[in-house]
């Protein structure tokens, strides 16, 4: 059904908003540029994007109201509805999965009573499943506001929601101190973080991260990373018992025979079903 125009901010809060905005369009030689920082603008003010705040964006960047939405419905950094005080961001991909994602993602439901990108009664906290976090190396990783929480279990992640709803400090693994969802789309928006010692606050990438850069800086590794598959076992075992996974090499053990270089075993066509 068609829907009534979005209401108005305010007249105080688009006053402000508005002045915001000026600054934040200035930065760029095309207004329409500043899409994307404004659309955290008007999710600083509310906690989502809302109609009110797509359509004070077309106005002031002379788009039309759908081509705000396209921008605010494709990334999933714009919320779309209300959210809590603490987005709390799972990663449920492959690493983070099989290291316990998954389970952790799981007892937070359980815990909290709520799906996916839904949120607690108390308005506190929302939970989300999220593709991937970048820091496998933290694996698995739960993300609180965009801050990093690394290497958790369902135990140290149901007790960081519980000290969040409770309103105790908590302190991210590496990055700037936490702050609110709200004061956290501020930031994105490109308005500078005011806390003491938050821009200071800084993380690093951990070791598997930075094996590329320093290959690339001509620093001399590691010889072996993992030990081909069985050279352990075949140093410790007596000579007279089968050596475990001597059969099994992984792609690492290369050069292995193929049907190309083992005329003992060649390629051939597969055979029909009963041959």
């Amino acid at each position: 059904m068609p829907q009534l125009p979005a209401p108005a901010y305010p007249a105080e809060a688009r006053a402000r908003l508005e002045a915001d905005a000026k600054e934040v369009i200035a930065r760029y030689p095309d207004s329409r540029s500043a899409l994307l920082p404004l659309l955290h603008l008007v999710q600083s003010e509310e906690g989502y994007v809302s109609r009110t705040g797509m359509a004070f964006c077309a106005e002031l960047l002379d788009l039309t109201t759908a081509e705000v939405t396209a921008v605010a419905t494709f990334y999933s950094m714009y919320r779309r509805r209300p959210s809590g005080d603490y987005q709390v961001g799972v990663c449920t991909n492959t690493l983070c999965a099989v290291m316990g994602g998954d389970a952790i993602f799981d007892q937070l439901k359980q815990h909290l009573g709520v799906g996916n990108n839904e949120t607690t009664e108390d308005g506190k906290v929302t939970l989300e499943h999220i593709e991937c976090n970048a820091a496998c190396d933290f694996a698995p990783v739960v993300m609180v506001n965009w801050e990093f929480f690394d290497n958790q279990t369902p135990e140290s992640a149901t007790q960081l929601v519980d000290d969040l709803i409770a309103g105790r400090t908590v302190e991210p693994t590496r990055g700037a101190p936490l702050c609110s969802y709200k004061e956290t789309a501020r930031i994105l928006a490109g308005f500078p973080d005011q806390r003491p010692g938050a821009v200071e606050a800084t993380g690093g990438a951990g070791p598997a991260s930075l094996v590329g850069l320093r290959l690339a800086k001509g620093e001399e590794l590691h010889p072996k990373v993992v030990a081909p598959r069985g050279e352990a076992a075949r140093a410790e075992a007596p000579q007279d018992r089968p050596q475990p996974g001597a059969e099994h090499l992984s792609s690492h053990d290369a050069p292995q025979q193929t049907s190309a270089s083992d005329p003992e075993h060649p390629a051939g066509p597969a055979a029909e079903e009963g041959e």
